[in-house]
């Protein structure tokens, strides 16, 4: 298990997923013009924070261990934010649906993390 796939996972899909807003249909996905490095220092130490807080969580740990950390870091920042797939979607029956249902469970009290650009050209999370 690597702490550090997940975060870059989870990174990734923060990007991917969100836009920025540079007009009325959204605009462009964040990662067509931004990478990693693009992300505010506060912001970056707070998605890592939530990371390693979620991934090292003892209650979580069982549940993590059928997922692929890149796949599970994806998952979270869906999750989290309430898109349409996630944790919870991953597989259906058996012992890998209950995880997904326990994974969803704990990724809510996270609450969303909705990425912008701010005036100075770096992302932040509000």
């Amino acid at each position: 298990m690597s702490l550090e796939t997940f975060i870059r996972a989870y990174v990734e899909c923060a990007l991917w997923s969100s836009t920025d807003n540079s007009d009325e249909t959204g605009g462009e996905p964040l990662d067509k013009n931004y990478t990693a490095d693009d992300i505010a220092p506060e912001a970056r130490a707070t998605m890592e924070a939530d990371c390693a807080s979620f991934y090292n969580d003892p209650a979580n740990q069982e549940a993590l261990a059928l997922w692929d950390d890149s796949q599970a870091g994806h998952d979270f920042w869906l999750t989290r934010n309430g898109h349409g797939a996630g944790f919870w979607d991953r597989f259906t029956g058996g012992e890998e649906e209950k995880a997904g249902e326990h994974l969803t469970k704990a990724s809510k009290p996270y609450g969303s993390c909705d990425l912008y650009v701010g005036d100075d050209g770096r992302i932040y999370c509000a």
